[in-house]
Order: C-alpha cells, then sequence, then structure tokens
C-alpha cells in the first residue's frame, strides 16, 4: 500500500497521486505494452436456463477454439480463457464483470446474451475501459441510446433480424400482424423494429401482448392471437420462449397450411432442431450465419460439431470469429490496451467462414451479410442439421439500419 503525508506535496500534486491510487488494480496498459503476462478473455452466458443452447458452453468452445487456432499465444504472451454463468440476472451479470475486470485482469468479456445482461455489463466495460464484445445480444440500444466506445455488438441485433424477415414475408402479401412479445429489452426491441419496417411497407398492426420471460404457459396468448385473425403472428421473443410458442399454436391448430403464418423474429437453429422439421417448416427467418452455406461454413461447424455433438448457432460462430478478429488487433499493435486495440479491430475488415468483408462502424456495430431463408420441409431434408433452405443474401448495406440513422451520442459528434 502506497502512503502520504499531504503536508509534504502540493495540492496539485496530491490530486495526481490520488487519482492514480483510484486506478483499478487491473490497471490499463499503455499503448505499446502489455499490462500484464496474460491476455485473459471471459465469456459471459448463459449456461443453465432458456439461452444455454443458443450461447452457453458452446461460446465457450468457441472462444477457446479460436485461441488454439491462434496458437494459444499473441506476441509471446499467452492466452486464456475463463468463463461463468449469469444465471440470466443482470446484478449477477455486472457483479461477474467487475470481479473480472479489477482482480482477474480480463481484458475482453465475450458472448453476454440476453440483451438485459448486454447491457448491464456493457455499461460495467465502459466504466473499467474494458471491451465487451456482444455476439448474443440483439438489442440495437447497444449501438444507439446504450453505446459506448468499448461496446461492439458482432453478430447481428433485431433490426437486421425483424426488418428484414417483416420486408420479405409483406412483399409476400402477409401485410397484417398480431406481435406476441416477450417483456424485456429484446422484446421492446425487436417489436419496434419489426413495426417500423411494417408501416414502412404500409401494413397493420393488429394487435399485441406481452407475456413474461421463460413462460410454461402461452396458450392464453396464442389464443388472443388466433382471435385476432392477423395473418401473421410475430413472435417477439427468444429460446425457450419461441420454441414454446411454436409448438402451442401447432397443437392448439393456430398455425399451419391455410392458418395463421408464424414469424419468428429471433430465431436460431438450435431453436429448429428443438422443434423438429414437422412443426418449423415453412417459417422464414433472418439468420447470420448458417452451417451448410458452403465451404469454409461447413469445415468449421464440423469441427465444433465433433466437440459438441450439435452444429453452431450464430452466436458460437460469432464468438469464435470476434475472439480471432481481437487477437489479430491485439498482434497488429503490441498491446491489449482498450482502447488501442479497439481502434485497430475498426479499421480492419473481418473476413472468415462467418463474415466476408464485415466492418465494425464507428458505432460498435459489425456489419456484413445476412441471409433470408426458409425452414426445410421434412421431406426435403436430406441429412442431419439440413434444416435450412437460403432465399436470399442480404448485403450488408441493406441489412443493418444505415448509421446516419445512429442515435449513438459519440459517433454524432
Amino acid at each position: 500500500m502506497v502512503t502520504f503525508r499531504a503536508s509534504r506535496i502540493t495540492s496539485m500534486a496530491a490530486l495526481a497521486l490520488a487519482a492514480a491510487l483510484a486506478t483499478p488494480l487491473a490497471a490499463r496498459a499503455q499503448p505499446g505494452k502489455m499490462s500484464d503476462g496474460v491476455v485473459k478473455i471471459g465469456v459471459l452466458t448463459d449456461m443453465s436456463s432458456i439461452f444455454s443452447d443458443i450461447g452457453g458452453k458452446g461460446s465457450v468452445i468457441a472462444a477457446q477454439m479460436a485461441v488454439d487456432d491462434f496458437g494459444g499465444k499473441v506476441n509471446g504472451v499467452p492466452v486464456k480463457v475463463i468463463s461463468a454463468d449469469h444465471q440470466n440476472k443482470t446484478d449477477v451479470a455486472a457483479t461477474i464483470a467487475r470481479d473480472w475486470f479489477d482482480n482477474q485482469h480480463v481484458d475482453v468479456v465475450e458472448d453476454l446474451l440476453p440483451s438485459s445482461v448486454a447491457l448491464a455489463v456493457a455499461n460495467v466495460a465502459k466504466a473499467k475501459h474494458r471491451i465487451a464484445i456482444v455476439t448474443g445480444a440483439g438489442t440495437t440500444r447497444l449501438v444507439n441510446e446504450d453505446c459506448s466506445p468499448y461496446t461492439v455488438q458482432y453478430s447481428y441485433d433485431t433490426y437486421s433480424f425483424a426488418s428484414n424477415t417483416v420486408k420479405a414475408m409483406t412483399r409476400s402479401g402477409d401485410n397484417s400482424w398480431y406481435f406476441l412479445t416477450v417483456d424485456y429489452a429484446l422484446g421492446a426491441s425487436l417489436e419496434k423494429d419489426a413495426i417500423d419496417a411494417l408501416q414502412h411497407a404500409n401494413g397493420k398492426v393488429v394487435g399485441r401482448v406481452k407475456h413474461p420471460l421463460n413462460s410454461s404457459d402461452l396458450s392464453s396468448y396464442l389464443l388472443q392471437a388466433q382471435a385476432s385473425r392477423a395473418k401473421v403472428i410475430a413472435l417477439a421473443n427468444a429460446g425457450a420462449d419461441t420454441v414454446n410458442a411454436i409448438k402451442t399454436a401447432r397443437e392448439f391448430g393456430i398455425s399451419g397450411p391455410g392458418k395463421q403464418k408464424l414469424a419468428g423474429l429471433h430465431m436460431f437453429i438450435s431453436d429448429i432442431h428443438s422443434l423438429g422439421l414437422e412443426a418449423a417448416q415453412g417459417m422464414t427467418l433472418t439468420t447470420a450465419f448458417y452451417w451448410d452455406r458452403d465451404d469454409a461454413s461447413r469445415a468449421w461447424a464440423q469441427r465444433f460439431f465433433a466437440k459438441t455433438g450439435k452444429m453452431p448457432t450464430l452466436v458460437h460462430a460469432g464468438t469464435y470469429s470476434s475472439v480471432m478478429h481481437y487477437l489479430q488487433a491485439v498482434q497488429r499493435t503490441g498491446t491489449d490496451d482498450a482502447d488501442t486495440v479497439m481502434a485497430s479491430m475498426k479499421q480492419a475488415p473481418v473476413n472468415d467462414f462467418f463474415a466476408k468483408g464485415g466492418q465494425i462502424r464507428p458505432d460498435g456495430l459489425m456489419v456484413h451479410d445476412m441471409y433470408l431463408v426458409e425452414v426445410k420441409s421434412p421431406k426435403a431434408s436430406t441429412k442431419p442439421w439440413d434444416y435450412y433452405k437460403v432465399l436470399q443474401t442480404i448485403p450488408a448495406n441493406e441489412a443493418f439500419r444505415p448509421l446516419a440513422q445512429s442515435q449513438c451520442a459519440f459517433v454524432k459528434k
């Protein structure tokens, strides 16, 4: 511990020393230097609840794969991956993040699903001058109202998911919608982005209803949606809530041939796997990654499958890609200083199996091509995990909200 007597130094020096003492023990590196003897990556995710199939242990494995492929070291310094389960509690997530930054010398935190957790941890990262790379959460607040120079939203956002699905379905004449929305940050963001796109396409919102997170019974909400006679029931929820809603709609005869259509505004391949093609067939959705898209995606996905027994979600693929992009920036700059590394990450394009020509914008959003897909019928599927027919590649400049419309304060300045 450093001690001093104020009487022996000037007031200006006292203030300077006090400020130095207030710096966290895990002090930031100076540009061109490493802060300590290790580059540490923390994967903070849902390990045990409704989003565990989307991220969970798969995100930890994906991060470790990236580190191993990089060689386990960067500029001669070892790279270590640690992980924790935030239990879908924002206070738990924020507490873990503070401990990681202050006491465990974590340089960057990854995954961060769901949106409520991402918002909480991004605020901690901003205060601690550490990087938060969000691969699992979709709320557009992360790069708008709650943007930070230290946050990257890497894989997708609710605008890219919801607006592109709405555009595709309204073009086919599905122009009246009823929204079944989960009552937290993700649901609000999905609903807003979808309604904005619907109104722009001269569609109509017939009604909307909110349900609690992790609802065991969605039947009453779906019956309200059925009674609305909307052409489309929009599922502005995620994970087990989405799976539960689709299963219930099928069981009650609400959806199916000649009946109301279901729009999954936030769906992942793990959801389709849980549902089965019989229940999910014919659904249109937007995704950032499909394992069977090309040779590069297939090669990486098969490696991931060998370790997990499951094909990767876009969160798993995005976690691998973002860890690799981060380590490349550390290598280029020779430092783990957050400001220096972030600047390098934003300057360099992302070119790998996840994204071609991807770019992290000034507001922190990584823009890249997205894919409009249709879920195959059981008859059309020819092999395990052969779930999607890619209908359209949506160029990056169309898939995401334009930077000119950003509400990010430091970008506007």
